[in-house]
Formats: C-alpha cells, sequence, structure tokens
C-alpha cells in the first residue's frame, strides 16, 4: 500500500452561493432602508446607484412573476 492509498483527501470547503431570491431580498431591504432614511445624504448616490444595478440584473435574470412582493 502507498500513502495515496491511506490517506484521505479533506472536502473541499463549499463555495459560496448567492441566488436570485437573495438578490430579491437584498433589493427590498435596500429599498425599505432607503425609505426609513437608514442612509445620509453622501451616501444615497452610491446606494441607490448600486440599488439600481441590482434591480437592472434582476429585471433582465428573473421573470417578473417571481419578484416578490414589496411592502
Amino acid at each position: 500500500m502507498s500513502d495515496q492509498d491511506t490517506t484521505q483527501q479533506a472536502p473541499a470547503p463549499a463555495q459560496p452561493q448567492l441566488t436570485i431570491p437573495d438578490l430579491q431580498n437584498l433589493r427590498a431591504i435596500v429599498d425599505l432602508a432607503m425609505r426609513r432614511g437608514a442612509f445620509g445624504a453622501a451616501e444615497a448616490t452610491s446606494v441607490g446607484q448600486t440599488f439600481d444595478r441590482v434591480n437592472a440584473f434582476l429585471n433582465a435574470v428573473a421573470p417578473a412573476n417571481t419578484t416578490p412582493a414589496q411592502e
């Protein structure tokens, strides 16, 4: 028997996963935080631009009927 036969390799760590529902939840969280004033004026532009990018991506990849209801 060689060392290769007796040693076991450790399983590879699980890769992080991000799903469409995760991004939809993120979009809803950012929208709610903006409406509640959680971001300062200096941050609003970058938050809004990022929100727009996530929203455009979701609109392109996710059918409209799977979008969670907005509160």
